[in-house]
């Protein structure tokens, strides 16, 4: 542990400086939006389809997660049923060359 004077380091001071550069950035926008010449109507219309736009957006998103959801469904339920067919014809050969050497051992 040390003790005495505090010395910052010179990467400690790239980070406060953009700490502060986005503080501002975001002060700017608010104010920019308080003082904006756009009456409060025309704000709440323009804020208001912003907000129709990204909720349709949203919906549009939803709706193509959805349709690759259900294809990737339907893909898997296709290969497994593949699977299972083929192992059902495996068992089924496997059972029609083993039944005669069955049967000889069972007489012999």
């Amino acid at each position: 542990m040390r003790f005495g004077r505090y010395e910052s380091s010179e990467g400690n001071n790239v980070g406060t400086a953009v700490t502060f550069f986005l503080i501002g950035l975001g002060a700017g926008a608010l104010v920019a939006l308080a003082l904006a010449p756009k009456t409060g109507k025309q704000f709440r219309r323009d804020l208001k389809r912003g907000y129709e736009d990204a909720r349709e957006t949203l919906h549009d998103w939803t709706e193509e997660a959805k349709d690759r959801a259900h294809d990737a469904r339907e893909r898997v339920r296709d290969v497994a049923e593949r699977g299972a067919d083929m192992a059902s014809d495996l068992g089924n050969t496997v059972r029609e060359k083993v039944e005669p050497l069955r049967r000889a051992v069972n007489r012999g």
